[in-house]
């Protein structure tokens, strides 16, 4: 059985409630490729508030959440209080919070392995700097970033991997589909060695890094490239034409 389609979307920390509610009524009646999954991830404050209002079939992540279940943890939430909420899905590792505020990739598996535990899905964010491109290392630092999780993590089947190349988030700058393709190929080829050939067959391979209505097209008919996800676009009306880049 083929991987289905998935396209999530990043809002990051941009959104008030009338903005986020507009965006969530242009998706409960856009007609969406009824085989594509698509997560939405709004800044924290309004997590319910998306919840409570995007029709079924659209599923909610949080941005962020810390690996300890309760405690003296100042501005935190828990993957607990998260699946408590409704909530089914989390971000995990993303460049912001790896390069801004220092999450290392033993953090990050940290994070992922409380996810899971928690019984929530984990859309893993991995990806190279542009010094690390230009010095040929990018195969070794995601897969290092990877490899991080799997000395936590023995089931990956809730976890989607996202291959963001940090120097195009947010640059207008995306990688060609041929190395958006060669990468998603090596970390799929890294799951069957290092995880399972099973693994590597089911997990979802997403791309991210400017992803546009312009460009979604030709990277979504690679043949390891499950989908996307999706930063500023996700906040435009395009993000409904990213959604629909299979039809």
């Amino acid at each position: 059985m083929g991987r289905q389609f998935f396209v999530g979307g990043n809002f990051k920390m941009n959104g008030t409630i009338k903005s986020i509610t507009s965006i969530i009524e242009n998706l409960n009646n856009a007609k969406l490729d009824e085989k594509t999954e698509v997560v939405i991830a709004p800044p924290a404050l309004y997590l319910l508030l998306a919840r409570e209002h995007l029709r079924e079939g659209i599923e909610v992540a949080a941005q962020n959440i810390f690996d300890k279940p309760n405690g003296a943890f100042t501005g935190e939430v828990s993957a607990e209080q998260i699946r408590d909420s409704g909530i089914g899905w989390v971000l995990a590792g993303h460049s912001e919070r790896r390069v801004i505020l220092g999450e290392d990739d033993k953090f990050v598996a940290s994070k992922t392995k409380a996810a899971l535990d928690s019984g929530l899905s984990v859309i893993l964010c991995v990806g190279e700097t542009l010094e690390q491109r230009e010095a040929g290392r990018t195969i070794e630092v995601v897969t290092h970033q990877l490899q991080a999780v799997a000395n936590t993590v023995n089931d990956w089947s809730k976890i989607v991997i996202a291959y963001e190349p940090v120097w195009a988030i947010g640059t207008g700058k995306v990688a060609t589909t041929a190395q958006a393709q060669e990468v998603h190929a090596a970390i799929r080829h890294w799951l069957s060695t290092n995880v399972s050939p099973e693994a590597a067959a089911a997990t979802r391979i997403l791309y991210g890094g400017s992803v546009s209505e312009k460009n979604c097209r030709e990277l979504a008919k690679q043949e390891d490239i499950d989908g996307f996800l999706v930063g500023g676009a996700s906040l435009k009306p395009a993000f409904v034409d990213i959604i629909n880049s299979r039809l």
